[in-house]
């Protein structure tokens, strides 16, 4: 199993709009990297959901429910489908992420403009205790 950070405006996508729904195509990645990383999910792993912008925060939890499938919007990019697990109980913001030591090397910290992040076990879990 992986973990995944994908990183959204909400006031284009926000975890709201994935939350009203079953499941969700998440397109529109227009990224190498992030495209490869879309690339390597699999079915059930983990990914966070993190609003930019002003809000700035982890905010919900969901889990790949597809992997990898052409762009609908543009067949020579990738998508994959997500489904809704839970909000987290508090979001963790880039603040709090920023303060803690051993998520200084989480690629979200580093490559800020990137929307689809890669993250290890122990950051995960870190994460999600901080935000329960």
């Amino acid at each position: 199993m992986s973990y995944w950070i994908v990183k959204t405006e909400p006031s284009t996508y926000s975890w709201k709009d994935l939350e009203s729904k079953v499941e969700d195509t998440w397109d529109g990645v227009r990224n190498f990297q992030a495209r490869n990383n879309l690339n390597q999910m699999k079915q059930g792993d983990f990914v966070l959901l993190y609003h930019s912008g002003a809000e700035k925060a982890i905010v919900g939890l969901a889990q790949v429910s597809q992997e990898a499938f052409p762009d609908p919007q543009d067949p020579a990019w990738v998508a994959v489908k997500l489904k809704p697990v839970r909000a987290l109980a508090t979001p963790l913001t880039l603040h709090q992420m920023k303060e803690e030591p051993e998520l200084a090397g989480i690629s979200l910290l580093k490559q800020s403009r990137l929307s689809v992040h890669a993250l290890s076990e122990e950051a995960y879990t870190l994460i999600c205790k901080l935000s329960s």
